[in-house]
């Protein structure tokens, strides 16, 4: 049985689509891969960075909750 023919969207140019193919059903595998690391997708270390901000002010607002002084 023969993988139906399809035209990318992107590039317009005729690819097989196979079962076990990552990405779009309507792109081609050159056009489906840079999807993962394009502009609008996150990095890895913008993530670290917002865990780390966040830890920092959880950590601040415990030690201004500990160590205040009720006077």
């Amino acid at each position: 049985m023969a993988f139906p023919i399809k035209v990318c969207v992107v590039c317009g140019e005729e690819f097989e689509l196979k079962p076990d193919k990552p990405g779009f059903a309507n792109r081609c595998w050159d056009c489906s891969a840079p999807d993962a690391t394009g502009p609008g997708a996150p990095r890895p270390g913008d993530a670290d960075k917002a865990d780390s901000e966040a830890n920092e002010a959880r950590r601040q607002a415990m030690r201004n909750l500990l160590y205040r002084q009720d006077s």
